[in-house]
C-alpha cells in the first residue's frame, strides 16, 4: 500500500479543538481583557422612561468633573446611524435602558460620577410594552412609519389554503405564546477603541468583524480603508451579538478625545442593551382528512421586536418555515407581523424564529393526531416532508441557487433523512412502550413526547479563505470568520488539512482581524461550517495544485501525475520526493485565495432531526424532571463528533432556559425590566442539565464540504415541543403558553378537574 493511501483522514474524527488550551487554562484574551496606555472608561446613561423626547441635556457639571475628557449626548454626535431605525445617539428614547449620553473619564468611578452629574430635560410619551397594545389603532407610534414593521404583515404562500380547507374532513386550530429569552451570555458586551488620527482600531466581541467594519465606517463618515476590527476571544454569543452601539460610541470618544477608548456593559446592561429572544403570538390552524392526510396548514404569528429593527425581518421570516415546510402539504400559508413595543430590543439569538415557530407547529400536530386517533409518531411517519420536497411547481430559474428557507414546491432536498431520524429516536426511547406505561398511584406520572424539525443547511453568502505554504514547511490558513465558540475554526482545519492530505497539526489558522484576513459573511443561520468549509476546500486544492506544479521541475518530473503530498512534502509513486522547507526555499512562499459562493441551483439544502423525551410530572408540585432524553440529527456527515455532540447538548441544555424559567418580564406599568440580573433572571444550571443522548443519522449530503450540512442552531428547535408533548402524554393537560413553570402546571391540572 503506498503511503499516499495510508493518509489518516481527520474529517470524521475528534481532532482536538484549536483554542481548548486558551480557555481551559485561562490565557484566552477577551476584550475587557485588552488595556492600552491612556486608554479612558465610558459609562452610558441610560432612560428611565420607555418613551420620551429628550428636550435638552445639561452636561456643564459633568465636563467640569476631574478625569472627565467627553461627553457624547445627541445633540453632538454626527448623523450616522448604526442601523437602519439606530442613529449613533437619538433625541428620542424608545424603552427603559436605552442610551442618553455617553462620558469619558479616567477610570469607571470617575465616568460613573459625571453620570450622575447629568441633567436631562424629558417630554414623557405614550407606551406600549406588548404588541397587542402596539397594534391598536390609538397607540402611539414608536418609530415615524408606525409600529407594524412594513406596515403590514410579512405573507408567505403555497397553494390555496381555501382550496385545502374545503376538502378536509377535520379542522383543528389553537394559539400559542413564546417569551422573551435572553442569552445570558457570560460576557457583556465591551469594546475598545483607538484613534491614531488617520485611522481607527476597534477590538470588540464579534461574529462579523468584516461586518462591523462596514458598520463603524457608515456611522462615522470613514473610510473601510481606515478602519480595522479585531475579534479577541468571545466569551459566548449564540447570535446575540449583534452590533449595537456599544463601538461606534467607543470609537467616537476615541476619535474626539485622541486617547484610547474602552467601554464595557455590567449585566443589566447586557440584559437591557443587549439581544433577546422574540416573543411571539401565534394562531395556526390545519386541516385533515379521515386518514391523517394533512390538507391545509395556516399560520399567523406575531412577534415583538422591541423598541429596534435589529435582525426582526429575519427571525420572523424563519418563524414561519417549519409550518411552510416541514409537513407534506400543497396548501400552506404563513403570515408574521413584526412590531415595535418599548421595550429591550430582540435580535439574533440561536435558530432565531424556529423554535417560536416549530412550538406551535409541533404541539399543534399532536393534538392533531389525537383528533384523528392516531399515534403522534405515525401521522409524523405519514405526513413528514419528504426527500422529494413539496408538491407544486419550481419558480425559481433553473440558473439561480435555491433558497435554503423556499415555499416553493418541485424542488428536491440534496438529502433528508428525517423518517431514519424518527426510526432511530423512536428506537432510542422505547416508543412502543408509551401506550403501555402504568402511573401508580400517588403524586408522579411519567409520559413521553416527541417532536422533529426542518432548518436551513447551510449555505450562505460569498465565503473567502486564503491557505499558504510558508518559508517554515508548515501551511497557513487565512479566514475572515469568527470561531463564536462552536469550534468552526477546527474543523475547517480538519477540511483544509484533509483536502491538501496532511495532518491538520501542520495547519495554522489565522483569523479575526480586517487587515489581515478575507472579507467573510457573518457567522450566522449556521452555515458557516458549509460556506467557509467550502471555500477552504477550494484554496487548499488550489494550493495543492500549485505545490505540486512547482515541484515538477524540482524532481525533476515532466508533469504532475503521480505527485501528491505527504507531511513531509511532495512525493512520486516512483520514490522521487522534495521536503516543503526544500519547495519554499528554492520556490518562495506560495498562497492561493478561493472565493465561493455556496448552495445548489438543483437542490434545497436542509437539516432536520427528532427529539424525544421521556418525563416524570409532581402533580403536587408542579414540577417536571426529564428521566430520558434523545436528539437525533440529520447534519449531513459529522466532521468532527466530539464537537458535534458538544453542540447538540448544549443546544438542548440552553433551551431548558426557554421551556421551563425563563422570560424577560417588564412591568406594563413602568416599562422597566424587573428581572435584568442572574439573580431574578433564572437560568438552568448543570444541575437542571438533564442527561442527553446524541445520534446522528447516517447521511452525507452531496452538496455540502465533505458531505456536511448545518448542526449549531437545529438543537434548539425541538426541546420545548418535545417536552410539552411528554407534559401533555403524563398528564391530559396540553399547556400553550411558554414557559412551563410549576406554577403554570398545577394551574392547568386545576383547570383541568
Amino acid at each position: 500500500m503506498s503511503e499516499q493511501s495510508t493518509h489518516t483522514p481527520a474529517v470524521g474524527t475528534s481532532y482536538v479543538r484549536t483554542d481548548l488550551e486558551g480557555k481551559v487554562l485561562g490565557t484566552a484574551e477577551y476584550t475587557a481583557d485588552i488595556a492600552l496606555p491612556n486608554m479612558l472608561h465610558a459609562r452610558v446613561l441610560r432612560s428611565p422612561h420607555p418613551h420620551a423626547n429628550i428636550l435638552g441635556i445639561e452636561i456643564g457639571s459633568a465636563t467640569k468633573l476631574d478625569g472627565v475628557f467627553d461627553v457624547l449626548t445627541p445633540f453632538n454626535v454626527p448623523e450616522g446611524k448604526v442601523a437602519p431605525d439606530v442613529p449613533i445617539l437619538d433625541s428620542r428614547v424608545r424603552f427603559v435602558g436605552d442610551e442618553v449620553a455617553v462620558v469619558a473619564a479616567v477610570d469607571i468611578d470617575q465616568a460613573k460620577a459625571a453620570i450622575d452629574l447629568i441633567d436631562v430635560c424629558y417630554e414623557v410619551l405614550p407606551f406600549s410594552t406588548n404588541v397587542h397594545d402596539s397594534l391598536n389603532s390609538a397607540s402611539f407610534p414608536i418609530h415615524s412609519e408606525g409600529n407594524l414593521v412594513n406596515g403590514g404583515p410579512l405573507i408567505e404562500t403555497r397553494g390555496s389554503i381555501k382550496e385545502g380547507f374545503d376538502q378536509a374532513d377535520y379542522v383543528v386550530e389553537d394559539s400559542f405564546t413564546t417569551p422573551d429569552h435572553h442569552p445570558a451570555s457570560l460576557e457583556p458586551r465591551a469594546a475598545l477603541a483607538s484613534w491614531d488620527g488617520t485611522r481607527l482600531t476597534v477590538w470588540k466581541p464579534s461574529r462579523g468583524i468584516h461586518a462591523d467594519k462596514n458598520i463603524l465606517a457608515s456611522a462615522l463618515g470613514l473610510s473601510p480603508n481606515n478602519i480595522a476590527v479585531v475579534g479577541p476571544a468571545m466569551g459566548a454569543g449564540y447570535g446575540s451579538k449583534d452590533e449595537t452601539r456599544t463601538s461606534v460610541m467607543a470609537a467616537l470618544l476615541s476619535i474626539r478625545t485622541g486617547r484610547p477608548v474602552k467601554l464595557e456593559l455590567d449585566r443589566e446592561e447586557e440584559f437591557l442593551a443587549g439581544r433577546r429572544r422574540h416573543s411571539t403570538y401565534t394562531e395556526i390552524k390545519m386541516g385533515l382528512k379521515k386518514d391523517g392526510t394533512i390538507t391545509a396548514v395556516h399560520a399567523k404569528t406575531i412577534m415583538d421586536t422591541g423598541a429596534y429593527l435589529s435582525s426582526g425581518p429575519g427571525v420572523v421570516r424563519r418563524a414561519g418555515q417549519g409550518i411552510l415546510y416541514l409537513y407534506k402539504c400543497a396548501n400552506v400559508k404563513y403570515e408574521g407581523q413584526l412590531v415595535y413595543t418599548n421595550t429591550p430590543t430582540a435580535g439574533s439569538y440561536r435558530a432565531l424564529g424556529a423554535p417560536q415557530g416549530h412550538f406551535a407547529l409541533e404541539s399543534l400536530s399532536d393534538k392533531a393526531s389525537e383528533i384523528l386517533n392516531m399515534d403522534p409518531l405515525e401521522f409524523r411517519f405519514k405526513n413528514h416532508v419528504g426527500p422529494e420536497g413539496q408538491p407544486g411547481e419550481r419558480t425559481t430559474p433553473r440558473n439561480q441557487i435555491i433558497d435554503t428557507q423556499p415555499v416553493e414546491g418541485g424542488v428536491p432536498f440534496s438529502s433528508n433523512e428525517l423518517r431514519q431520524c424518527l426510526k432511530l429516536g423512536a428506537e432510542a426511547i422505547g416508543w412502543d412502550r408509551r401506550d403501555y406505561i402504568e402511573n401508580a398511584a400517588g403524586p408522579i406520572r411519567r409520559g413521553i413526547g416527541m417532536s422533529m424539525f426542518i432548518y436551513r443547511g447551510g449555505p450562505g453568502g460569498q465565503s473567502n479563505a486564503e491557505i499558504s505554504l510558508d518559508q517554515d514547511g508548515l501551511f497557513t490558513l487565512n479566514v475572515g470568520f469568527m470561531d463564536v465558540g462552536e469550534g468552526s475554526s477546527t474543523v475547517v482545519i480538519q477540511m483544509a488539512a484533509d483536502t491538501l492530505g496532511i495532518p491538520p497539526a501542520m495547519v495554522r489558522i489565522n483569523g479575526g482581524h480586517t487587515d489581515k484576513t478575507p472579507e467573510s459573511p457573518m457567522t450566522a443561520g449556521s452555515t458557516l461550517t458549509f460556506s467557509a468549509g467550502h471555500a477552504a476546500m477550494q484554496a487548499a486544492k488550489d494550493l495543492k495544485d500549485a505545490i505540486i506544479n512547482a515541484s515538477l521541475k524540482l524532481i525533476g518530473l515532466g508533469d504532475s501525475e503521480g505527485l501528491y503530498l505527504t507531511p513531509n512534502g511532495v512525493k512520486s509513486k516512483c520514490g522521487e520526493s522534495i521536503s516543503f522547507l526544500d519547495i519554499v526555499h528554492n520556490a518562495g512562499p506560495i498562497k492561493t485565495l478561493a472565493s465561493v459562493t455556496p448552495g445548489s441551483k438543483d437542490y434545497i439544502v436542509n437539516s432536520f432531526g427528532a427529539h424525544f423525551a421521556e418525563i416524570e410530572v409532581d402533580t403536587e408540585t408542579g414540577h417536571i424532571e426529564i428521566i430520558k432524553y434523545i436528539a437525533v440529527h440529520d447534519s449531513g456527515r459529522i466532521i468532527n463528533p466530539r464537537l458535534a455532540e458538544g453542540q447538540v447538548r448544549g443546544g438542548v441544555s440552553q433551551m431548558m432556559g426557554f421551556t421551563f424559567l425563563e422570560d424577560m418580564e417588564i412591568d406594563p406599568h413602568s416599562g422597566v425590566a424587573l428581572n435584568a440580573s442572574f439573580l431574578e433572571h433564572k437560568s438552568p444550571t448543570i444541575m437542571e442539565y438533564p442527561e442527553i443522548e446524541v445520534i446522528f443519522a447516517d447521511s452525507i449530503d452531496p452538496i455540502g464540504p465533505f458531505g456536511a450540512k448545518s448542526l449549531g442552531e437545529p438543537p434548539c428547535i425541538a426541546p420545548a415541543p418535545t417536552i410539552a408533548n411528554a407534559l401533555y402524554h403524563a398528564t391530559g393537560v396540553r399547556i400553550n403558553d411558554l414557559p412551563l413553570t410549576p406554577d403554570s402546571v398545577l394551574l392547568a391540572m386545576k383547570n383541568l378537574l
